[in-house]
């Protein structure tokens, strides 16, 4: 059980006041009261049940305050209060809240911290317990590191927990009627003789009473949701095209905008004639903003045509601006000055490496693009004292500070209304378009501005996954590996995205290496190293982060040592693996393959392996040979994640993670030329095709470990299978991404 779910039990305490005939219960963690914010404007007869749970006259509303970008986290959620609450998800309003510190995020800070998942010495779970306490004192509420589900399991349980139970006192001190006579269903109380109260009915008798705190949670054994298959709470509105998501936005009075700035990333604009833009029908503005100009007009098509008719005089970027010169800048930071870490060195690698014959190579991977099928957009409404931001965003509490910050007003009168988003992969745990956002809101104050990026800009100013290279060593005996040496240089991630939130840059980036130093493998002499390239292009976390790359760098080198030492690839795995958890994934994945078939002529079979945010990911990839080129016939993967809580979501996470995997290695890349992304749309930078997604056939482990999530660790094995399996079709080794720079795809 996680540091987290253990304090967790043993420290929910409930504050209660009655405010206006309704009642409040706050959680609180660390024995630390953090305001409800629920309790703010509370109407007569509402009670706010934990920040998680409100109740009044219209019905129960559950706040779900992880941001839903397309991985089902509000409904994961929502079962998991429903689970103790007992309501019918169908009847509720789900919602992700006002942001608040209360909605703190305590396990993804651990993700920075060179603690490997497998470790359970004192000073990791220290390590861990400190990252919970700073995620709480920072009131650190963001969406990422697939930590949704570890994070709130225990809390959302016991505020349903807690809910319930207050409730049901609630209806004893109405009846009379004693605890065992009493039972929760569908919303209500119910009496023995089948009468029901409505939980909106009991908020103000509740108000009355002492909240509940000693709660029992149930055993899985009697849940009802929660392990069973599920149906996600926005199927129904996405299949009907009636969900809401942050683009879609309106309001009476609004305008409507775009931006267009420097197309080469930092530059600045030294000026701009937007002459023929103003007399373009439908214009209402053109106005300066940071780095460009802002066309205001009255419906979005029209922005989008005037904003490119602006004559602007663009500055050069600051950074280095053509691939080649990146990638120089790359290889030139493989030196003992740059070295950001060492947290794996096994043995001694440098002894072992020093006489015999030694394999050495090197591996390439690009910057990569978000892309998320919705782009950026936000609609804000600025006043003299007040801002209200509706936007589709993982960040909203940095967020409002950054708009505090840029704005003036204090950040408790900066509200951000969360909306659902048509997809992210990281790109909204960034804010740069909000800000460009309140520029022009600032120069119409009073006047509601939605603003839509193009999809050229949203491209050219995104902020990508780091290209990154690695140069790797190593050496074999007797058939097994020996020594394995693997040195990773990348731009920093964390340091990138820090400055940008304006928090403190200190110690080494373990997003550098992720994936790699924390590989459950018992080589005898075993060295991962991490070189920290002086910041070039600003990046930031792409879905996996540092383990989306660092995997094809370690699993391609992994399958390279095993077929020099003529060992197979699966067999060497398992006799180095350490982790019995891992070591269940690779036998599972070998067993759905039927690892070490004969596949036939023309067929090859490519597997790999990663342990990234606590779950170890193995997969087999089949590709096939044909006239028009190779063709991915079957993926196979399987994953560790303690407990699948909606089977029918985990597999379509780890599906997708799998396309999203190999659709990027096989044809997406962002290069630059004078600063500029050459690649500015889908046509440029193509996922992988519907004709193209081979079967995919997914096993979840339930071994009884830490619960996990799973919305990114399906995507680092993937590249690597990919490479591995055409190495075996075709017998080519390809050691740069994306392979269709080496290869043919049907």
């Amino acid at each position: 059980m996680s540091r987290l779910g253990t304090i967790t039990r043993r420290s929910f305490l409930v504050g209660s006041a009655a405010i206006a005939g309704g009642v409040a219960f706050g959680t609180y963690l660390y024995k630390r009261e953090l305001d409800n914010p629920l309790l703010d404007g509370l109407a007569p007869g509402a009670a706010a049940i934990t920040p998680y749970v409100k109740v009044d006259a219209s019905g129960v509303t559950l706040i779900t305050p992880r941001a839903d970008v397309g991985q089902g986290a509000y409904s994961i959620q929502a079962h998991m209060i429903a689970e103790e609450l007992d309501v019918d998800l169908a009847e509720v309003t789900i919602t992700p809240g006002p942001p608040s510190p209360v909605y703190y995020n305590g396990v993804v800070s651990a993700e920075g911290m060179p603690i490997a998942a497998t470790s359970e010495t004192f000073l990791a779970r220290t390590g861990r317990g400190a990252a919970d306490v700073a995620g709480k004192l920072l009131g650190l509420q963001l969406t990422g590191g697939s930590s949704t589900v570890p994070d709130m399991y225990d809390r959302l349980r016991t505020a349903g927990a807690v809910a319930r139970e207050t409730l049901i006192a609630a209806a004893m001190a109405q009846t009379g009627l004693p605890r065992d006579q009493l039972k929760t269903e569908a919303g209500a109380v119910v009496l023995p003789d089948g009468a029901r109260l409505a939980y909106q009915d009991l908020a103000a008798a509740a108000a009355e009473i002492d909240p509940v705190t000693d709660v029992t949670l149930r055993d899985p054994s009697d849940w009802k949701h929660l392990g069973k298959p599920q149906m996600r709470t926005d199927v129904l509105a996405k299949s009907t095209g009636t969900q809401t998501y942050g683009i879609d936005m309106v309001m009476e009075g609004m305008v409507y905008a775009t931006t267009r700035t420097n197309p080469a990333q930092g530059g600045a604009i030294k000026g701009f004639d937007a002459g023929r833009a103003e007399k373009m029908r439908g214009v209402k503005e053109v106005l300066p903003i940071t780095g460009g100009v802002a066309v205001v007009a009255d419906n979005t098509w029209r922005a989008f045509q005037a904003v490119q008719a602006v004559d602007c005089d663009w500055g050069p970027s600051p950074y280095t601006g053509n691939t080649a010169d990146q990638f120089e800048a790359v290889a030139a930071a493989f030196t003992e000055d740059t070295q950001d870490s060492q947290f794996r060195d096994d043995g001694d690698v440098t002894a072992a490496l020093s006489e015999g014959e030694v394999l050495s190579v090197e591996y390439r991977i690009p910057y990569l693009a978000h892309a998320p099928l919705e782009p950026m957009s936000v609609l804000v409404k600025l006043e003299k004292t007040r801002v209200d931001i509706w936007t589709a965003t993982q960040i909203p509490r940095f967020m409002q500070a950054n708009v505090a910050r840029l704005t003036g007003i204090d950040a408790e009168n900066v509200h951000i209304h969360v909306l659902m988003a048509g997809g992210s992969f990281g790109r909204r745990l960034e804010d740069d378009y909000v800000m460009r956002a309140v520029e022009v809101a600032q120069q119409m104050p009073g006047t509601p501005v939605k603003m839509v990026w193009s999809r050229e800009e949203d491209f050219t100013h995104d902020f990508p996954r780091p290209l990154a290279m690695a140069r790797a060593q190593g050496k074999v005996a007797d058939g097994q590996l020996a020594a394995f040496d693997l040195a990773i240089a990348a731009p920093s991630v964390m340091e990138s995205q820090l400055k940008r939130v304006h928090q403190p840059v200190f110690g080494p980036d373990v997003a550098i290496v992720a994936g790699a130093w924390d590989q459950p493998f018992a080589i005898p002499d075993y060295r991962v190293t991490g070189h920290r390239v002086p910041a070039m292009v600003p990046v930031s976390s792409w879905r996996s982060v540092g383990a989306s790359g660092n995997a094809f760098l370690h699993e391609s080198f992994m399958d390279e040592m095993c077929h020099a030492a003529g060992a197979d690839p699966l067999e060497e795995r398992l006799r180095l693996c350490t982790h019995d958890p891992s070591r269940k994934v690779l036998e599972a994945v070998g067993e759905m393959s039927d690892w070490g078939a004969d596949l036939g002529p023309g067929r090859g079979r490519g597997l790999a392996f990663c342990l990234s945010f606590g779950v170890p990911v193995a997969e087999v990839v089949e590709v096939i040979q044909t006239d028009a080129g190779l063709r991915i016939d079957k993926v196979f993967v399987a994953a560790e994640v303690g407990r699948v809580l909606d089977p029918v979501n985990f597999e379509a996470q780890l599906s997708g993670g799998v396309i999203w995997g190999l659709g990027h290695a096989m044809n997406c890349e962002l290069t630059y030329k004078d600063g500029v992304p050459q690649q500015d749309n889908y046509h440029l930078y193509s996922g992988l095709r519907l004709y193209q997604t081979p079967k995919i056939e997914v096993r979840g482990l339930e071994n009884g470990g830490k619960l996990r999530g799973v919305g990114e660790p399906g995507v680092p094995p993937g590249a690597p299978a990919l490479a591995n399996a055409i190495f075996a079709a075709t017998g080519q080794r390809i050691r740069d991404l994306p392979l269709s720079n080496s290869v043919d795809f049907a």
